[in-house]
């Protein structure tokens, strides 16, 4: 009896094509989902669009934030990161005052959680209330993990311009904005 290696051989290079289909397959998929995601066009026209209650219950409608540059910080009272950097934006904003720049803080929690948070850590700027679904307009920005702080800066023209995860320091955020 004589063993014949052709139809192994045969084999082998059926599928070893498929193989590495399989492996630059998932090597682009992996990207795709653990790579930050650069914010859809519909992203700022999404949040615009958005009316959401301040820590009081009114309702902050966004789009009057239209046609300003907007530094927008996704935040929530239990991250450490978050409470560090609320002072720096608070006293950023006033820096800003009177300019074509807006702030607004984005809240992921529960209107009671923040109101409590605000008697601790006086903010001046304007605070929606988005609770849990909040991480949905995050995620539209890029943030495909969700993680806070986050913060974007919006153009007059709608673009976004910048966006970090994590604390965002005034010189950071100086840097991004327009010089006026």
């Amino acid at each position: 009896m004589t063993l014949t290696p052709a139809p192994r051989r045969s084999r082998l290079w059926i599928w070893l094509p498929a193989i590495l289909l399989a492996t630059v397959a998932g090597i682009l998929a992996g990207r795709h989902v653990f790579s930050p995601k650069p914010a859809a066009d519909h992203a700022v026209e999404t949040f615009f669009q958005a009316k959401l209650p301040d820590p009081n219950g009114a309702s902050l409608d966004l789009a009057a934030l239209r046609g300003k540059t907007l530094v927008v910080n996704f935040w929530a009272p239990w991250c450490g990161p978050c409470v560090e950097e609320m002072p720096e934006l608070t006293a950023l904003h006033r820096e800003y005052a009177g300019k074509p720049v807006e702030f607004v803080g984005i809240g992921i929690d529960s209107p009671s959680n923040i109101q409590q948070f605000l008697k601790k850590v006086p903010v001046d700027y304007p605070l929606a209330v988005a609770g849990f679904t909040g991480t949905e307009l995050v995620r539209n920005f890029g943030n495909s993990a969700g993680g806070l702080p986050y913060t974007v800066i919006i153009s007059p023209d709608g673009a976004v311009q910048f966006r970090k995860l994590g604390r965002v320091t005034a010189d950071e955020l100086r840097a991004a904005l327009p010089k006026t």
